[in-house]
């Protein structure tokens, strides 16, 4: 399944070597505003080269619209799009081409199609997100109209985490800092961690944090369409990802349901017959039943430490014989902050996908 969403749908192409990533948006809504210098600047935080803390490949990632807008606005057709690969070193995957690297995709792709591009990955390179990226950027230019935010930070590196909710946080503090994390002195502290286990030749992982603010009430399907789990599919389809949770998560299995339960307030608005509600707390993460309850949506997006290190690691090659591997060229020492704007992404696209859902399921 190269294809993602239901209504407002992502088809992707390309491979992290090849000569360019793209895809194809369809069901964007005709009329809105294509603002080309957003789409750039979500590519911007997201692409290598950002900082010391990152990989120290270069790649300006400018996106080319081919089609589906008109006099800079989105005319409902298929929206085509190229971003071009300049910066390819594919020669320093040469040792790797029979070699099978530890905690990546090279077997399981072997195994299943029978070849593999050893260039990057190929087509399981986190390069290949660029795409995500721009539709995501689309996605927040439809929800801007519509009064919806959706904001990704940094909230724990290795064990250094941040000890509040994000109620705590100026969430415009976020990109004041390489890491992308609204606490600045944590933010010290994360980078400092980064660069030691850079220099260790290793890497770290962490947990990403996603808010959706001024989402309705109403969005999501009752049965295998819930919100929550469309949110933790689109999640998990990130590389390097490896758990989701909403609300309370993990840590409210220790609680009882008496202090769990969210309880409603008395509020003057209403939707028709229906009284729009608020609740007094927020563990249900902003979703019940699988429905959108219209709080603030909260989740968090756990990501293992990047795979390839810079250091010797014991490994097989394709004839099943031992051997050794150290990778060469420019990688990440930590995920995390070049993934936060892929977050924002994702989760832009599944409550976009939601909301047009919810305009042909209620008149």
């Amino acid at each position: 399944m190269n294809t993602f969403g239901q209504i407002f749908r992502l088809t992707t192409f390309g491979e992290s070597h090849g000569e360019a990533i793209g895809g194809v948006v369809d069901g964007m809504p005709a009329g809105i505003l294509m603002d080309v210098d957003f789409i750039q600047q979500e590519l911007a935080r997201r692409r290598p080269g950002q900082s010391h803390i990152t990989t120290s490949r270069q790649e300006q990632d400018h996106v080319e619209l081919l089609s589906g807008v008109f006099e800079g606005k989105s005319t409902g057709c298929p929206i085509g799009f190229i971003v071009r690969n300049t910066n390819q070193h594919s020669d320093d995957y040469d040792n790797m081409r029979d070699i099978f690297r530890p905690s990546h995709a090279d077997y399981t792709y072997s195994y299943k199609y029978g070849t593999r591009d050893h260039r990057g990955g190929g087509r399981s390179s986190a390069r290949i997100t660029i795409s995500r990226c721009v539709a995501g950027a689309m996605a927040k230019l439809a929800l801007r109209q519509l009064g919806i935010r959706v904001t990704a930070y940094t909230s724990q590196v290795g064990d250094i985490a941040l000890e509040e909710d994000y109620t705590h946080y100026d969430l415009g503090q976020i990109e004041n800092n390489i890491v992308r994390c609204p606490d600045a002195n944590k933010a010290n502290e994360m980078i400092g961690l980064i660069e030691e286990v850079k220099a260790a030749g290793d890497t770290i992982g962490g947990i990403i944090t996603g808010v959706i603010q001024g989402c309705p009430a109403g969005l999501g399907e009752p049965e295998f369409g819930k919100l929550h789990a469309q949110l933790g599919a689109a999640m998990l389809s990130i590389n390097a990802a490896k758990g989701f949770e909403y609300g309370e998560g993990f840590a409210g299995v220790n609680k009882r349901g008496s202090e769990q339960n969210d309880i409603f307030l008395h509020t003057e608005q209403t939707d028709g017959p229906i009284p729009q509600l608020a609740t007094a707390t927020n563990h249900s993460g902003g979703i019940q039943g699988g429905i959108s309850n219209g709080q603030d949506i909260c989740f968090r997006v756990a990501f293992k430490p990047v795979a390839t290190l810079l250091r010797e690691q014991e490994t097989v090659d394709v004839f099943g014989k031992k051997t050794t591997l150290k990778a060469r060229g420019r990688h990440d020492p930590c995920v995390l902050p070049r993934a936060v704007p892929i977050v924002e992404a994702m989760a832009a696209m599944v409550i976009l996908d939601h909301f047009l859902l919810q305009k042909t399921t209620k008149i």
